[in-house]
C-alpha cells in the first residue's frame, strides 16, 4: 500500500521551542551547520511550512536563501571584504525549524555603517551573488584612496578637508594612531594646491616676505 503523501501547509509564524524565539517570513536566521567546527550558516526565511505527523505531531520546516560569507564565493575573501559581509545568493533551500539556532539582523551596508556598536549577531549585506556563476549585483561600488579599493567597514580611514577623499593611513605613510589623533588632515595633492596658491599671491602682491598664517595641516 502507497504511503500517503503528508500535507503541507504554509504558517505565518513558528516558535523554535530551544530559543523561545518566533521566526516569521523575512527574519534573518542562524542555522546549526553539520560540521560542528564551522560558523553558523545565515540564511532569510522566505517561507514557513507545517505537516501533520502520523503521530499527531507536527514536522516544521523553512524554505530559506542563503547568505554566503566572502570566503564561501568563487572569487574568496578579498581586503575590502568586512569580517561581517555577506552575500545575498540566489541559493534556495528548505530545512527543518529545529536547525535554527537563533536570530540575527543583515543590515544594509549604509545601516551598518552607522551603527555605534556591532554585536554578535550583526552583519551586514551590499552584494547579491549568483553561486552558479560567481557573477554580482551590483558588479561595481565606489572606491577610495589611493590603492582605489571599496570601502572596508572594518578598517580606519581619514578624509581630506580639501577634497573630500578618503585614505588609508598606510597609503599615506601614516600609522593608525597618528591618524586617531589627527585634528584635520590635507591630502599631499591639496597641500601642494594651498601652497602654489600661497605662493602666486605673494608674487602678484609684492610681498613675498610678508609671513602668512595658514591652517595647520597634517599628513
Amino acid at each position: 500500500m502507497a504511503k500517503a503523501k503528508s500535507c503541507r501547509r504554509t504558517i505565518d509564524s513558528y516558535t523554535v521551542k530551544h530559543i523561545s524565539k518566533t521566526i516569521r517570513p523575512g527574519d534573518c536566521v542562524l542555522m546549526r551547520p553539520s560540521d560542528s567546527s564551522k560558523l553558523s550558516y545565515v540564511a532569510r526565511v522566505e517561507k514557513i511550512e507545517a505537516a501533520d505527523g502520523r503521530g499527531g505531531g507536527t514536522s516544521v520546516r523553512v524554505r530559506v536563501r542563503w547568505y554566503y560569507r566572502p570566503e564561501e564565493s568563487i572569487g574568496g575573501r578579498r581586503q575590502f571584504h568586512g569580517s561581517k559581509e555577506l552575500f545575498l545568493s540566489d541559493h534556495l533551500d528548505y530545512q527543518s525549524a529545529d536547525t535554527i539556532e537563533g536570530k540575527c539582523t543583515v543590515h544594509n551596508f549604509i545601516s551598518y555603517t552607522k551603527l555605534d556598536a556591532v554585536g554578535n549577531e550583526d552583519f551586514f549585506c551590499r552584494f547579491e551573488y549568483n553561486s552558479s556563476t560567481g557573477g554580482f549585483n551590483p558588479d561595481r561600488v565606489a572606491v577610495y584612496c589611493k590603492c582605489e579599493m571599496p570601502y572596508n567597514p572594518d578598517e580606519l580611514m581619514v578624509q581630506c578637508e580639501g577634497c573630500t577623499e578618503w585614505f588609508h593611513p598606510t597609503c599615506i605613510e601614516m600609522t593608525p594612531e597618528e591618524a586617531k589623533k589627527l585634528d584635520c588632515f590635507y591630502c599631499l595633492s591639496c597641500s601642494s594646491e594651498d601652497q602654489n596658491k600661497l605662493q602666486n599671491s605673494h608674487v602678484s602682491t609684492g610681498h613675498s616676505d610678508e609671513k602668512v598664517d595658514t591652517k595647520r595641516r597634517r599628513r
